[in-house]
């Protein structure tokens, strides 16, 4: 009977299987930067994609869901976030993004601090977002440690890929964390990788300052196994982090944040270096981000930089939904004249395809290319519109609830009835 109980119970927290799904009738999104296709149908199988285009649904699909004309996407690419690993910043206990009285830094890895319940995770995927990059915050060292790629489905297995990346902090930040200047945090991240090419060749000196975890998690990213997350702003530190690039050539970096990268556009496009840029940049918020403006990410795309939106120090451990918002402003700004915006393909591969292929998981996600996984969402509108709501999400060809916290307080109090108030309200 016991064994019959748990048999029972296992079956009942599995997630539903994943099945042969074709949407018709849809406005069509790819997600690659191409515009939208009329009349289009996309196809599920096995929580993949099999085709996705002008075509007639497949006689061996179980399910046939007529979109009605409406929008139908890929889901969602958040591009930078610590959903997850963060609830509440003030409180100690429910915020693992970072780890100040840890002896480690680069060898510390978010992913077993991801929470699937988290409240953020769950309003987010009713917003269509069904994939997020996590990075960890740094204290006391450059390095924060190893980010995770998410999924935001609703079981406890969110970790796409754990060791993802690396995230490093330049500028303001890195300089503080390193005792002071830049000078003090370009000398460490040189120090750290030389140490971590020691390390993988079997040396280490008595004088190493690394610990030997971290010098570990550090030879992937030397070796140019592991992308490294770089966080800079102004232009000459940007240009200093693509210096260091050429003394470390197997660096697979990707910058962000990146606030006044157009104005060293033409050295990022020719450095080969993918930007995860922060769209809402408008106005200096430092000192290393006198030259903000939202035609950033619209001039490094026309430079020919591979551009998608990240939302650092951008409450990003809860508001990625903000990403759509942030890629109908770029739509938007391409109507203003001497704004540099993008048109609605193209804004929308910044929230899709973009963050996807800079960590280098372009063949996996971000888009409704065959092969890639089923993360597919049907919207009331047009997608980059306030108003627009998402009606279906799914993740790994699973369709997901999107009934939120919100929905059920909403549902709760729309009809006010007279009867005993909560004890909080008694005298």
């Amino acid at each position: 009977m016991k064994a019959l109980l748990l048999a029972a119970a296992a079956l009942i927290a599995a997630p539903a299987a994943a099945e042969t799904v074709a949407i018709t009738n849809a406005k069509l999104v790819i997600g690659d930067g191409s515009a939208p296709i009329d009349n289009g149908t996309v196809v599920m199988r096995d929580g993949r994609i099999v085709a996705a285009g002008r075509m007639a649904p497949p006689a061996s699909a179980s399910r046939v869901i007529d979109a009605e004309g409406k929008w139908v996407t890929p889901g969602l690419v958040a591009g930078f976030t610590r959903m997850g690993i963060v609830e509440v910043d003030g409180v100690s206990q429910t915020n693992d993004s970072s780890a100040g009285k840890s002896p480690f830094n680069a060898a510390l890895d978010v992913a077993p601090a991801v929470n699937p319940r988290t409240s953020a995770i769950i309003l987010n995927r009713a917003e269509g977002i069904t994939r997020a990059v996590v990075a960890p915050e740094s204290a006391g060292s450059i390095f924060a440690g190893q980010g995770a790629i998410i999924d935001l489905g609703a079981d406890m297995n969110a970790v796409q890929k754990a060791k993802a990346f690396q995230f490093v902090e330049f500028g303001e930040s890195g300089a503080a964390q390193a005792g002071g200047s830049r000078p003090a945090a370009y000398a460490a991240f040189r120090n750290a990788l030389a140490e971590a090419r020691d390390y993988a060749a079997g040396r280490r000196g008595d004088d190493a300052l690394l610990t030997r975890l971290d010098a570990a998690a550090l030879v992937p990213v030397v070796n140019g196994q592991m992308p490294l997350l770089v966080h800079v702003e102004r232009g000459i530190d940007i240009l200093q982090a693509l210096e260091l690039k050429k003394e470390f050539p197997s660096l697979k970096m990707v910058l962000v944040g990146a606030t006044e990268a157009w104005t060293v556009a033409e050295q990022v496009r020719a450095s080969g270096v993918p930007v995860l840029a922060s769209a809402l940049a408008d106005l200096p918020a430092s000192f290393e981000s006198l030259a903000a403006t939202q035609s950033n990410i619209g001039r490094l795309k026309n430079a020919g930089v591979p551009v998608g939106i990240g939302m650092i120090n951008d409450d990003e451990a809860r508001q990625a939904r903000l990403i759509k918002q942030y890629a109908g402003n770029l739509v938007a700004l391409g109507k203003i004249p001497g704004a540099a915006g993008l048109d609605w393909g193209a804004a929308f591969a910044t929230i899709s395809s973009k963050p996807a292929e800079a960590l280098g998981l372009g063949g996996e996600i971000g888009s409704l290319q065959p092969g890639r996984r089923a993360d597919v969402v049907i919207w009331d509108g047009d997608p980059l519109e306030l108003s627009t709501a998402a009606l279906s999400v799914w993740i790994d060809g699973v369709e997901q609830p999107l009934r939120t916290r919100q929905d059920k307080l909403r549902d709760r109090y729309r009809q006010a009835t007279e009867g005993a108030l909560p004890k909080a309200y008694e005298r």
